[in-house]
């Protein structure tokens, strides 16, 4: 059986993410869209990216930034993959130089298939439950029967918590699962109790 993967996304102290790491997780995701409730400066994102043990990757998210912003944060943080949460193009994703992923907005692409075909270089595809220009974290999530066979890599988000992620993983057999909402207290702030049982029904 294919481990899982799991990523945390909206990490902002340096505390989550040492519970996090403690606790197992692959990836961590740090929001560099200064509108977020998420958002992290590069400066404490850098600091916390110092001290992440061997094999847990560093994970950029932007939603349609300016790409000197871009550039700016990458240059700090150096991460090991970039995620783009808005209506990027494929152009605009390449240039940033490093491996990336495209979100897909399920609420509002039917035939994910086809969206995905565009973005030929990314390393694989996040469907996350949100509509075009709204931002993920929100809780929602979308029917995982529309989860698609992709030739690259499917990261399943949106709605994820404790109770639900072993039956998302079960219906839609993703490589990776992602989850930000479901292991808070507040926004940017993760509960590690949370954390805890979310790996644990992952892994289970």
């Amino acid at each position: 059986m294919i481990r899982t993967r799991i990523k945390f996304c909206g990490i902002t102290r340096a505390t989550d993410a040492q519970s996090a790491c403690a606790l197992g997780v692959d990836a961590l995701g740090f929001v560099f869209t200064r509108r977020s409730a998420r958002f992290v400066e590069p400066a404490t994102a850098n600091a916390i990216r110092r001290d992440l043990p061997p094999f847990v990757s560093a994970v950029a998210l932007f939603m349609d930034d300016d790409p000197a912003w871009i550039a700016h944060v990458v240059s700090i943080v150096a991460p090991d993959l970039v995620q783009f949460h808005g209506s990027e193009a494929a152009l605009d994703c390449a240039r940033v130089g490093r491996p990336w992923i495209k979100a897909v907005a399920m609420a509002s692409h039917e035939d994910v298939a086809s969206y995905a075909a565009r973005y030929a270089g990314a390393s694989g595809f996040l469907l996350d439950a949100h509509a075009v220009g709204e931002q993920g974290g929100s809780g929602r999530r979308f029917d995982w029967s529309r989860v698609p066979a992709l030739d690259r890599p499917v990261i399943l988000a949106g709605g994820l918590d404790a109770g639900n992620v072993a039956e998302a993983i079960v219906r839609a057999r993703p490589y990776a699962v992602d989850v930000s909402s479901g292991i808070e207290s507040a926004p940017g702030i993760k509960d590690v109790a949370r954390m805890r049982d979310f790996i644990a029904a992952v892994k289970g």
